[in-house]
Parts: C-alpha cells; sequence; structure tokens
C-alpha cells in the first residue's frame, strides 16, 4: 500500500507531461503545416513566385522580410511561374505572383487562380491598372520603344512608327525579341486590337523578314544596339535607361513611336502583383500588398527595373518620361488577359517563332 502511494502520484506526473508535450508538439506541428496560427493564418512565412528579373525582386522581398519579421520564400521562375500556379492549382503552394505582364496576372484571374481583396492604398493605383476584383494590381509600367545607336543614326532618321519596320530599307539594320516574349504578346495583342488580325498578321511577317536579329530578350537587344551591331531595336524603355548607365556603349537614344496626330500612340504594358486563390499563408499575402502598396514600397518597385511608376504621384527616374507625358494604346492593360493564350497561338501561326531563331 505505501508503494502504490509513492508510485501512482508518479505515473500521474509522468503521464501529465507526456501529454502536454504531445500537446504543444502537435500545435507547433499544425502551425508549421498549415500554416495558420490560432486562426489568424500567420505563420511567418509568405511564398512568392516570380516570372520578373531576380535582381529586381530580391530587394524588395528583403525589405519586407526585414520590415515585418515575415520569412519570404522565393521561385524566381521566368515565364514559367505562372505556368506553375497552374499546375499546383489543387495543391496551392504560392501566396503571391509577381509578374512581368498584366497579360498573365489577368489571365490567371479569369482562369479562376486569384482571389479579390480591397487593400488599403489600392485607390493610388487607377482603376484600368488593376483588375476589377482588385485581385490584381500593376505597379510599374513600361512602354514599347525603339533605342537607337546615335554613332550610326539620328533621332531625325529614325522611324517614327511601329509600322515603318516593314519598309525593305531598314532590313538587317535592327534587332527584336522571339515571339514569346512577354513584351511581344503584349505589342501585338495591342496592335490586333487597333488594326485587325490580317494588317498585324502582315506586320509579323515583315518585320521578322526585315530583322537583323532575333533575340532571346531585350537585355541582348540593348547591348547588340549599345555595341553598334544594329542601328536600333524594338525593347521595353527601361532597358534604355539601363544602357545609359553602362560604363561603355552608352552613347544611345531613344524614340517613343507612333505619337503623331491620329496616330494609336506607345504601346504599353505593366508589371505587377496578384493574391493567389488558396494562399496557404493568406493573412500574409494580405499584409505583403498592404506594404507594396505603400509610396515608398511603389517606388522601390518601380526604380528597381528603371520602370515608370503607374502611380502618378511618384516620381520617375530621370531621364524617364513619365506615364501622363505622351501618348498610350487605346487598349485597357486589364484586356491583355482575355487574350493572353490566343496571341501566342497568332503570333506563331503568323509566322514569328515563340523561341529564337
Amino acid at each position: 500500500m505505501g508503494f502504490l502511494k509513492i508510485f501512482l502520484p508518479l505515473i500521474f506526473l509522468l503521464i501529465l507531461s507526456l501529454t502536454g508535450g504531445c500537446a504543444g508538439d502537435e500545435a507547433e506541428e499544425n502551425s508549421g503545416s498549415s500554416g495558420v496560427d490560432g486562426g489568424t493564418g500567420v505563420s511567418g512565412e509568405l511564398v512568392v513566385y516570380s516570372s520578373r528579373n531576380e535582381n529586381f525582386v530580391e530587394p524588395l522581398l528583403q525589405k519586407f522580410q526585414d520590415e515585418t519579421g515575415i520569412n519570404v520564400r522565393a521561385l524566381h521562375a521566368g515565364g514559367a511561374a505562372l505556368n506553375r500556379i497552374k499546375e499546383e492549382g489543387h495543391n496551392v503552394q504560392a501566396d503571391i505572383f509577381i509578374s512581368n505582364d498584366i497579360g498573365g496576372l489577368e489571365h490567371l484571374r479569369l482562369e479562376g487562380f486569384l482571389q479579390g481583396y480591397n487593400f488599403p492604398g489600392i485607390e493610388t493605383i487607377e482603376s484600368r491598372y488593376r483588375a476589377e476584383d482588385n485581385s490584381w494590381f500593376a505597379l510599374s509600367a513600361r512602354t514599347r520603344v525603339l533605342m537607337f545607336n546615335k554613332d550610326l543614326i539620328t533621332e531625325g532618321e529614325m522611324p517614327g512608327t511601329v509600322w515603318e519596320l516593314t519598309d525593305p530599307r531598314w532590313k538587317d539594320q535592327f534587332a527584336i525579341t522571339r515571339g514569346g516574349n512577354s513584351g511581344m504578346i503584349g505589342h501585338v495583342s495591342a496592335l490586333i486590337n487597333e488594326w485587325g488580325e490580317e494588317k498585324t498578321t502582315t506586320w509579323i511577317a515583315h518585320i521578322k523578314g526585315n530583322a537583323g536579329a532575333i533575340m532571346q530578350g531585350h537585355g541582348d537587344i540593348r547591348r547588340s544596339v549599345g555595341a553598334g551591331e544594329f542601328k536600333f531595336g524594338l525593347v521595353n524603355n527601361y532597358y534604355f535607361h539601363q544602357q545609359l548607365r553602362e560604363p561603355q556603349d552608352n552613347n544611345v537614344g531613344v524614340v517613343y513611336p507612333d505619337q503623331g496626330e491620329g496616330e494609336m500612340g506607345a504601346v504599353i504594358n505593366a508589371a505587377g502583383v496578384g493574391f493567389v486563390k488558396g494562399a496557404p499563408h493568406p493573412e500574409n499575402a494580405k499584409k505583403f500588398l498592404e506594404w507594396i502598396l505603400l509610396p515608398e514600397n511603389q517606388r522601390e518597385f518601380s526604380y528597381a527595373s528603371l520602370e515608370v511608376p503607374i502611380n502618378p504621384s511618384i516620381e520617375a527616374v530621370g531621364e524617364a518620361a513619365r506615364i501622363t507625358d505622351y501618348s498610350i494604346q487605346g487598349m485597357p492593360l486589364r484586356e491583355l488577359g482575355d487574350v493572353w493564350e490566343d496571341t501566342r497561338k497568332f503570333i506563331e501561326q503568323s509566322g514569328l517563332d515563340l523561341e529564337i531563331r
């Protein structure tokens, strides 16, 4: 009997410590696996998929991590990031998608892969630069321009419209990107909207024949134009700003095309962010989207790539024209998503390879 008086309390204490320990382990495990702590959705982690250049995105994500204490895990997958989100539709991994192309964001929304939310500060982004449900919004714009080498050609000698690239006199004197480049997809979408498919097909066929090179990306074009391999190239405007900052081969200029009366205006696209539907860390995703809408972070997003802020109250980089300083295409950016896949097929069928030749 004396034995039991001593032994039973010891057994009780042992059981109590074990069950307490298991409960603690279970809570910790559930917090880590579900991304939810006490129903708040906060786990200290944010998963970001990005199609933008890693050098543009990483400093911004590090700033968010430093200021909030939320650990950011990023997948920098270029054009494959969008397809990754679609493939993981029933096993969602990403919270946020940072896209180099508004067409891709709207495409995801239309396919049901993004979710809407009314973020504080969303009113700083004009409605035509965000989704109807605010599931994505643009932050920085890039304009399709003709960057030229001043040692080879003057601004007055340059083509003033993109249609002029079909003129045989420019044969082998300029470079373009492959058809699968997001900048080219957005450009062709705007041309179809302005010109119709027949005229756009003609344009594609002629520029393919006239171009001296069809390159992987705009960085290849800016470097080749800067080095004098071609007189000019069709690029997004921030590549011009990048080339100006090179220690050599920087004697370049820029033409914003189609600015005459009755002309279509320059074609623009934009980079932005989207809120992934079924995000495993939804509260942290909301925190990030609210954080990035703060003026200083909108500026950070734009300036990292030398793009032009969508928010007109944020000044553009030194030599850049503000988005309100020149005429742009009439097609709303959100409509790019409706035709994004169709445009890819159209480009390929029209003869401009999606990859480099």
